[in-house]
């Protein structure tokens, strides 16, 4: 993978600004959708923005960050078309892409040291997914997305 989107809100956004250096070491083309600063800002708004780059085609693949990666995924998985993991460590974000084809990866600047996020990424952008036994998996995920009524309370 040779580019990827990347968002935080306020609190990734120090870890974020590593990442995207780390990347550009790498020569891996980065496009930062947002924040641009620590200001308090809401993560279902910068999810919005990097998840519209995903599914317009623009990107295959995007990384967000925000305190824990819990409420950034949350609202990143809400827009058709994108499967976000939170990940923690590199089994984690292996594992997304081959068994699950995430397009998107959330992890938390308040959790995760800048080391590992490197790790993270570096694995999350070279994976590929293993599909098998898991596409069938990962098909019955896009049915229920596709159809709201599948889901049986």
């Amino acid at each position: 993978m040779n580019k990827v989107v990347i968002a935080s809100d306020h609190g990734g956004f120090a870890l974020k600004l590593e990442v995207i250096k780390h990347l550009k070491s790498k020569n891996i083309a980065v496009e930062d959708v947002g924040t641009h600063n620590e200001e308090s800002c809401d993560y279902p708004d910068i999810a919005g923005l990097l998840c519209k780059k995903i599914t317009n085609g623009e990107y295959e693949r995007g990384i967000l960050i925000c305190g824990t990666g819990i409420g950034i995924s949350i609202a990143a998985n809400k827009h058709k078309g994108i499967y976000c993991a939170v990940v923690h460590d590199h089994f984690t974000a292996k594992m997304c892409i081959r068994h699950n084809n995430a397009n998107v990866i959330a992890f938390g600047g308040r959790v995760i040291g800048i080391e590992i996020a490197k790790e993270i990424v570096d694995v999350f952008l070279s994976e590929e997914f293993e599909s098998g036994r898991h596409n069938r998996r990962v098909n019955k995920v896009k049915e229920i997305e596709n159809n709201q009524e599948s889901i049986k309370n």
